[in-house]
């Protein structure tokens, strides 16, 4: 409550002789909250909390002018105070993508979130972002055998098991690591992309603050391998065919064999599962927010077909029979659900 009364002081003070209400907006992952405002007139507007003692403005302040430069829809700055920790943003709405995704609207909304992601690749350069380089991506990958391994199911490795599991890491990271660099949002899916009712274009972007100079594959695979929505895999290699058509057509070094680029993608996509798998329960445990765990079986599902498809990651596959094996005795189903169905 504290820190929501130097909010309303702070807007106070911005907007004299005007009266406004502020609301919960939401929430994500890490301690950062957001507030709507509504003033007196009508107008709206968002407010970040991230307090400094856990959270860092000036990434995300970063990102938004390199993201905004590149042509994508993203957050306008209104004003800011780094001391405290509050940006005011321009309102993008609240309704995100994975609230309104259908069957009909599916191919409009993933052709303009496509579109935009190509703005921002071509805005690329070394040494604007931080690095998504090998300590980085393997540190990820680690986060799986201690937090949904070890500390959700009790599982221990044994010798040969993690010495296993460590060989694939390895020839994960080696795939992941020979792909061209581009900008990364890293979190590319549909809670963070927002339908634009009126004005604007299409997809609004939020939560960018982690992006990184990284593996060109990896928002494609974030977008269409979604922890909450999922999709038939030939509409999905439907979208990415018309993705890297897209790249290639603007000059973007994606790889000039659609089934090269095929399997970066994939591999791509088990790093960064094997990477959520861990996130997500490391968020119930450590940090009390178990409403991820209904996300873990789709994320699951995502990583053992890959590694059904290449042998190389088997290890892996190995380790996921041995959850669920662990699961179907604790009367837990990993049934990820039907075809399009949101994990809300």
């Amino acid at each position: 409550m504290e820190r929501q009364k130097q909010i309303t002081t702070w807007l106070a003070a911005l907007w004299p002789g005007h009266s406004f209400t502020l609301t919960a907006a939401s929430a994500d992952a890490s301690f950062r909250r957001y507030f709507r405002a509504t003033l007196d007139d009508g107008v709206t507007r968002i407010i970040m909390d991230a307090p400094p003692a856990n959270e860092d403005c000036r990434p995300w302040l970063h990102v938004q002018q390199l993201f905004k430069a590149a042509g994508a829809h993203v957050p306008e700055v209104l004003a800011q105070d780094l001391e405290r920790g509050f940006l005011l943003l321009s309102d993008l709405g609240n309704t995100t993508y994975l609230q309104v995704l259908d069957a009909d609207n599916a191919a409009p909304l993933y052709a303009d979130a496509i579109a935009a992601l190509v703005k921002m690749q071509l805005a690329s350069r070394p040494g604007a972002l931080p690095e998504y380089d090998r300590v980085l991506l393997r540190r990820e990958l680690d986060l799986f055998p201690e937090w949904f391994l070890g500390r959700h199911h009790q599982l221990a490795l044994t010798d040969a098991e993690r010495q296993s599991l460590d060989v694939v890491f390895e020839r994960i990271l080696a795939v992941n690591l020979s792909e061209p660099k581009v900008f990364v949002h890293r979190d590319y899916h549909s809670r963070n992309l927002m339908r634009i009712d009126a004005g604007g274009s299409n997809p609004g972007i939020i939560d960018f603050q982690d992006a990184v100079y990284g593996p060109i594959s990896y928002d494609m695979a974030s977008l269409l391998k979604d922890a909450y929505i999922e999709w038939d895999e030939d509409l999905a290699l439907d979208w990415l065919v018309r993705y890297w058509e897209m790249a290639r057509k603007a000059g973007l070094p994606v790889a000039a064999d659609f089934g090269d680029f095929f399997r970066d993608y994939e591999w791509m996509g088990v790093q960064r599962h094997v990477k959520v798998l861990g996130i997500f329960a490391r968020l119930c445990h450590r940090d009390g927010k178990d409403g991820y765990l209904k996300d873990l079986p789709l994320v699951a599902r995502y990583l053992r077909k890959a590694c059904e498809r290449y042998g190389e990651l088997s290890p892996l596959r190995k380790l996921l029979d041995r959850v669920e094996d662990k699961v179907t005795v604790l009367g837990y189903t990993m049934d990820a659900g039907d075809i399009g169905r949101r994990r809300e």
